[in-house]
């Protein structure tokens, strides 16, 4: 019949992009930027994480003259005894996507699809955290100063100029309202490695998955 035709070639399509876009995401993961890039013998340290869907960069409260105890205040958390910890994990992605997915057992293909899409309704996450156990999850990264204050620039112009919070998913995190347009190319994972890119890090030059940032350290 015509239509199970036409059914079985959108389904095939589908399958193709799905398939091309994974390997344009992988390919793009392993093309390195920054490639004489190095870390120090002693820097700041930071830590990237994923917890399987997104991506994120956690960063000591002060250093390298950068002090995010004012931009992201232990007050906005439902527990502000939290504020005590000395990191910040920070990470950036569409609303709906990151409000719903928190992980990958609440993802649903109606979300992916609509985040995919493309949308200008992101939100910059923040949790006040102690610094994380280095595994498979988590990577350790040492930077200079100068590259620390690049990412730190970077990470705060993702920020919107007014920023709306909203509640995070537990008593020590928060969610503020963010710049920037979301969508399959420009994902969470994305934002991750621009701004390890821009602070001069060897990373890939287009790390749409989580694989794609931690792969580098």
């Amino acid at each position: 019949m015509p239509f199970r035709r036409w059914a079985a070639r959108i389904v095939a399509a589908c399958l193709v992009l799905a398939g091309g876009y994974a390997v344009a995401g992988l390919i793009g993961g392993a093309l390195p930027a920054n490639a004489d890039w190095r870390p120090p013998e002693r820097g700041i340290r930071i830590y990237v994480e994923s917890n399987g869907v997104h991506v994120g960069l956690v960063v000591p409260k002060v250093a390298a003259g950068i002090d995010w105890r004012g931009w992201a205040p232990g007050a906005d958390v439902a527990d502000p005894r939290y504020a005590d910890y000395d990191n910040l994990a920070i990470g950036w992605g569409e609303r709906t996507f990151f409000l719903e997915t928190a992980t990958w057992a609440d993802v649903r293909a109606g979300t992916v699809i609509a985040a995919a899409y493309g949308s200008d309704a992101t939100l910059i996450h923040v949790e006040h955290v102690p610094a994380p156990q280095v595994g498979d999850t988590v990577r350790s990264v040492l930077l200079r100063p100068e590259e620390y204050r690049r990412l730190a620039a970077y990470i705060r112009a993702s920020a919107a100029p007014a920023r709306g919070r909203h509640r995070g998913y537990d008593v020590n995190d928060v969610f503020y309202d963010a710049r920037g347009h979301y969508s399959a190319i420009h994902t969470c994972n994305a934002w991750a490695g621009d701004a390890l890119r821009q602070a001069g890090v060897r990373i890939g030059r287009w790390t749409p998955f989580p694989v794609t940032v931690l792969a580098w350290f």
